[in-house]
């Protein structure tokens, strides 16, 4: 199977994990499981907003929460054409969470809430992006 849609080590569904204090997960993740951290984006403030770690051969991506429930789960998904699925998706009946776009990581990225209210954020790695992941 052609893996080009991906970062190299990652697998193609990855937990996303989404929290209020990504720092006291991070900090969490790497005294409990000896999390390796991958990544991660702050914002103007310093805020972590968005983070990945290593755990095992697994990556765990964790997100700020801004919103005041969560959803009932939160996945991401690597996949061939960021379009196509997102395009299924919404056909399949799912509303709109973000609308295909490239983001600085190295991914074309976009979300969807299916009808049980799971979050899905489907992801294709961008040609030419670093293979260790931006």
């Amino acid at each position: 199977m052609n893996d080009r849609y991906k970062p190299d080590g990652y697998n193609a569904v990855s937990p996303y994990l989404l929290v209020k204090d990504v720092r006291a997960l991070l900090d969490f993740l790497a005294h409990a499981f000896g999390a390796t951290e991958l990544r991660r984006q702050a914002d103007a403030d310093g805020a972590i907003r968005r983070a990945e770690v290593r755990i095992g051969d697994s990556v765990l991506m964790v997100g700020f929460r801004p919103w005041a429930e969560l959803p009932i789960g939160s996945v991401h998904v690597y996949v061939d054409d960021v379009d196509k699925v997102y395009a299924r998706a919404l056909d399949q009946g799912a509303t709109s969470l973000a609308a295909p776009r490239d983001l600085p990581y190295g991914d074309r990225s976009a979300g969807v809430q299916d009808a049980q209210g799971n979050y899905w954020w489907i992801g294709t790695r961008l040609s030419g992006a670093a293979a260790s992941g931006g």
